[in-house]
């Protein structure tokens, strides 16, 4: 159990969701109902054959059939109307090679569909490694989706004979005793073709399925990617060379001003009260820089 459950965590199960594994999941489950309805039929139809005589006469003639629809060795006996006379009589045509031919694509179908799906689930790394398995997955999808048509096709013809050989109208113009006077032949049961008609149906559904899941087993392969076509890039546009220097100055807090000279403190002007004009405070009897004080003249 505990195994059963580490598999179950280390699948993928999203892929199920993704059209690549759910188509798959449907293809498995629709190639059941294929060979499910064709290979395993079998069916019947009664007639009745009345003598002259009526003690020569059987009134429930049972013939069974089914696949692979080898009908040319399906018999049945059928009174004479001469005294205890039994004729053996055949049905006619071999429809078995189109039947055998539908079940066996849609056997292998099946097996393909179920282990494709198991590598979605659980090999998904390996599967997508360098694109081989969608390649591969590729191939033989289209493969199978040809292999619907021709076998669905051949399947469809051959089961329009099944039906024209077993026919109890048919098979009672057959007869020979049924062509004599006096004698006459009834049809008591058609066969049963039902299930039949769902195999082509479902052989068909199949074709639409393998088909439409081309296209996306295709883009997993990664061969559309060199006709792809990408809008080009919109061009990117360069700011102006202003428009640099102003938000540069704007955010930084730097001006391109001197903020010593215009908020006062040290004044890089020399000229307005430098050494080239007098000074105020000289002019006042305070300290001033026109001459350097000196101390040993005073003492």
């Amino acid at each position: 159990m505990e195994v059963l459950n580490q598999v179950v965590a280390g699948g993928q199960f999203r892929m199920l969701k993704e059209p690549l594994g759910f188509l798959k999941l449907l293809e498995w489950l629709f190639a059941i109902f294929a060979f499910a309805t064709c290979g395993t039929y079998s069916g019947e139809f009664r007639l009745s054959v009345e003598c002259v005589n009526k003690s020569e006469s059987d009134l429930n003639i049972e013939v069974e059939f089914g696949y692979p629809f080898r009908l040319h060795q399906v018999y049945f006996d059928v009174p004479a109307c001469k005294g205890t006379e039994v004729e053996k009589v055949f049905l006619i045509g071999d429809y078995s090679s189109s039947a055998e031919f539908f079940v066996t694509i849609a056997v292998f179908a099946f097996l393909y569909s179920l282990a494709a799906t198991v590598v979605y689930l659980f090999m998904e790394n390996k599967y997508r490694e360098n694109n081989k398995g969608p390649m591969i997955d590729f191939v033989i999808t289209a493969v199978f989706a040809f292999m619907w048509l021709v076998s669905s096709c051949a399947w469809a013809k051959g089961l329009s004979d099944v039906k024209l050989a077993t026919d109890p109208d048919n098979v009672i113009e057959g007869l020979d005793v049924c062509k004599k006077e006096g004698n006459t032949c009834k049809e008591l049961k058609d066969p049963v073709i039902s299930g039949l008609n769902t195999s082509v149906v479902f052989g068909f559904l199949n074709l639409v399925l393998w088909t439409g899941n081309l296209w996306f087993v295709f883009k997993e392969t990664g061969w559309s990617a060199p006709f792809a076509k990408y809008p080009p890039a919109a061009p990117e546009k360069q700011p102006a060379p202003d428009t640099y220097a102003d938000s540069y100055n704007q955010g930084s807090g730097y001006v391109q001003q001197d903020s010593y000279g215009q908020q006062g403190g040290y004044q890089p002007e020399y000229n307005q009260q430098g050494y080239g004009q007098p000074d105020p405070y000289a002019q006042q009897g305070g300290y001033g820089q026109a001459a350097p004080t000196s101390f040993s003249n005073q003492m």
